[in-house]
């Protein structure tokens, strides 16, 4: 039986030249071959196999491959529910459900960068622009996963269609922002639960109104929705507060009552415990960078606002990471004896958000700063996770 990567080298397949959707349905198929789900991704899967790898290489190799997955994060052998993984960026939810059990059979993200990470982790590239993609080629699923972007949602159209007496529903009134893809794939494929991640202003964006249309989309597609704000502090020693938004379709979930997030254990992690020992000075502020963060804070402190660099207290915990913490630290820097203070390395970010040091980081220090903090605290999400799968996994019993 042949390793994923060793058939990689062996057919001189460079992913950096193949993430696109193409590979994706070779990647996909590769990892369904065995399962009913394996028959979407194979005509394109073996189109893009003959066109764009066979004919850069010497010799004759079937698409149906009896592979081993060489990977840090390879799929269950025997999993115990699916899921897909949409907005997936580099993996960090599927990742806690993998770890959970579940087999992901569908997961799209558009950032190249984002897709060379999770392909190097998970041996799979996510498929891209998840508003291209036809809801009717989407594996049925157990769990819809998604950590989508917020957008607003146009209510002066939905008023703007009553006055008209034009019909509209969860289709127009969430047309034109990605919630719309999430929304008319749970129609579609109907998931017997889904779990969706986002920001905690989610729930204020413009006067509620943004997740009031959310929340009334989800109850109209057939789910109980539980909501609820939780904090990565728990796990890590970060101040990342996120919402979850839990469902469970209502014709084959009837415990609602029952249903309860996890209660989180007492926060003892310090920033000092995910510190790496030898750590590069190209960390370390330049003194016209520090500098300016110190004349900076220092302006608006007179002025009565809060705005400034996060110095960390080693035995605490730091700010919320945030993807733009490449372009200077300044949320979170770590205080230096005799030297000025430095960001966090790629790694420690990682582990910030709770990843295992076996992730494989493939990119660049500015990609994997925005690609650490646009991701999601693992272990939180997977202690949620874990409530959810034992929900779902007694309904599927009861099938």
């Amino acid at each position: 039986m042949s390793t994923y990567n060793n058939i990689k080298k062996t057919l001189k397949i460079e992913v950096d030249k193949h993430l696109n959707d193409g590979f994706a349905n070779l990647t996909h198929f590769w990892q369904n071959q065995n399962t009913k789900t394996g028959f979407l991704f194979e005509e394109a899967a073996n189109e893009y196999y003959k066109n764009q790898i066979l004919k850069l290489t010497e010799g004759n190799y079937q698409l149906s491959l009896p592979l081993t997955f060489d990977v840090p994060f390879p799929p269950p052998e025997k999993p115990k529910f699916t899921f897909i993984d949409l907005f997936a960026g580099i993996g960090g939810i599927r990742l806690a459900y993998q770890n959970l059990g579940g087999k992901c059979v569908f997961t799209s993200e558009w950032n190249d960068y984002s897709k060379k990470t999770y392909e190097r982790n998970f041996g799979e590239v996510p498929f891209g622009d998840i508003t291209k993609i036809d809801e009717k080629s989407i594996p049925d699923h157990d769990l819809l996963l998604a950590g989508f972007p917020c957008q607003p949602f146009s209510i002066a159209g939905v008023s703007k269609k009553n006055s008209m007496g034009r019909k509209h529903g969860f289709l127009d009134e969430t047309q034109g922002t990605l919630f719309f893809d999430i929304a008319r794939i749970l129609a579609s494929k109907k998931p017997k639960a889904f779990m969706l991640e986002n920001v905690k202003n989610l729930t204020s964006h413009d006067k509620g109104k943004t997740f009031n249309v959310i929340r009334h989309t989800l109850e109209e597609l057939n789910y109980s929705v539980f909501t609820r704000v939780l904090d990565g502090k728990h796990f890590v020693p970060q101040h990342r507060e996120r919402i979850i938004i839990v469902g469970f379709r209502k014709d084959i979930y009837h415990e609602k009552e029952n249903f309860e997030f996890p209660i989180l254990p007492d926060p003892d992690s310090k920033i000092k415990n995910i510190l790496e020992q030898n750590v590069e000075d190209k960390f370390t502020l330049s003194d016209k960078l520090w500098n300016y963060l110190q004349v900076y804070a220092a302006k608006h402190k007179s002025q009565g606002n809060g705005f400034g660099y996060g110095l960390v207290n080693l035995d605490g915990i730091s700010r919320t990471l945030s993807a733009r913490y490449y372009k200077d630290g300044a949320e979170i820097l770590i205080p230096q004896k005799d030297k000025n203070p430095r960001r966090l390395t790629p790694r420690e970010c990682a582990r910030l958000q709770g990843f295992p040091d076996t992730f494989s980081i493939p990119v660049s220090d500015t990609q994997a700063y925005r690609q650490f903090g646009n991701s999601v605290t693992v272990p939180l999400i997977q202690s949620a996770g874990d409530k959810i799968v034992k929900s779902l996994l007694s309904i599927n019993e009861s099938d």
